[in-house]
């Protein structure tokens, strides 16, 4: 029998979503793409995936996703491939302006 193997990437939680992880600034989840990630936080942490993706189960415009330093949407968006040592930030957009 062949044993799947998930990577255990880690994740940055940015101060905003902590109340939903317990107040942890970073956790680790069995992922294989970032699609799945947003899918394992959901089921670690419920309600979490209503403040990264709209509706339609796309990552919200203001939510940004590195992997390594890179943003997802110049990588394969949710298909983007992680691996056991890929960090993972979420970063909220932050508004400007006067």
């Amino acid at each position: 029998m062949i044993k799947e193997v998930f990577n255990m990437p880690s994740v940055r939680i940015p101060t905003p979503l902590r109340r939903l992880t317990g107040e942890k600034d970073e956790v680790s989840v069995e992922a294989a793409t970032i699609g799945n990630l947003i899918e394992e936080l959901e089921s670690q942490f419920p309600g979490i995936k209503q403040r990264l993706c709209d509706e339609d189960g796309n990552v919200r415009r203001f939510i940004n996703l590195y992997v390594n330093n890179e943003d997802i949407r110049f990588l394969k968006g949710t298909d983007t491939e992680l691996q056991e040592t890929d960090i993972v930030s979420i970063i909220p957009a932050i508004a400007g302006g006067h």
